[in-house]
């Protein structure tokens, strides 16, 4: 599955701000423990934090729950954070190698943000993505700031519920090598895909072709990702709320 191109990544946002009140989000990221069958001499290498085997299927979903990029075949005994670290995504977003758009502002405003995935917890906050605060850190703006990031993730939540539903075999064990469960994961994926495109659920976002190309002399976001972070809460809480997310504020 190709990374998207840069004109897909500009769709992805454009859809995510549609539909999820999200600006500058292409993707939603996360991770899935894939069961399968204990490969012949692999030790404790496949067994997973709750105990089984597994591989782990790494996943980039836009606003409607298809699959932009997947990394599948990590080791399941690895973290969310690891299998990203040393994925072909994840080493391609460090390099700058994933053709995002460039930063721009955020509607309304003036100063250049970078485009980003959310993920939960379990990822590292970068530069291109944004998680939530930790418990320890809440305010009430941060806490509606988690609210808006968990909306956004439950497209990826949903796809890989809709791959599971369209394909029992992932309730229980695959039992095939693990170089034979990495093509079966793909094929799925890609079906996944067709199967949600010949259902019509398949949307056409408008295009934000502007932002293909953008003015990037404006005053530019750091690369801090704290800093990028604590600006998004701003925005979205005082710029740019929306009803449900304060359902939870002390």
């Amino acid at each position: 599955m190709p990374v998207p191109t840069r004109q897909k990544w500009v769709e992805v946002a454009e859809r995510f701000y549609t539909l999820w009140n999200l600006p500058n989000c292409v993707g939603s990221l996360d991770g899935k423990h894939i069961r399968i069958t204990a490969p012949i001499n692999s030790g404790s290498t496949f067994i997973n934090y709750k105990g089984y085997f597994s591989i782990v299927l790494l996943a980039v979903v836009d606003a409607d729950g298809f699959f932009l990029t997947i990394d599948v075949g990590e080791y399941g005994r690895n973290s969310d954070g690891r299998v990203l670290q040393v994925s072909s995504f994840g080493q391609a977003m460090d390099l700058g190698d994933l053709d995002l758009p460039n930063p721009t502002p955020l509607p309304g405003e003036t100063q250049n943000v970078p485009f980003y995935f959310v993920a939960d917890e379990a990822f590292p906050l970068k530069r291109n993505i944004m998680r939530p605060y930790g418990r320890n850190q809440l305010t009430n703006e941060r806490r509606a700031y988690n609210n808006r990031l968990s909306r956004a993730r439950k497209s990826v939540e949903c796809a890989y519920g809709m791959l599971a539903s369209k394909f029992g075999g992932l309730y229980t064990p695959i039992c095939c090598k693990p170089e034979y469960v990495d093509n079966i994961i793909k094929a799925m994926c890609v079906l996944h895909n067709v199967i949600r495109t010949c259902d019509g659920k398949k949307s056409n976002p408008r295009f934000r072709n502007n932002l293909i190309g953008a003015n990037i002399n404006m005053r530019l976001m750091g690369e801090n990702p704290y800093h990028i972070r604590e600006y998004l809460t701003t925005y979205l809480t005082q710029r740019s709320p929306i009803p449900f997310q304060t359902r939870h504020n002390v």
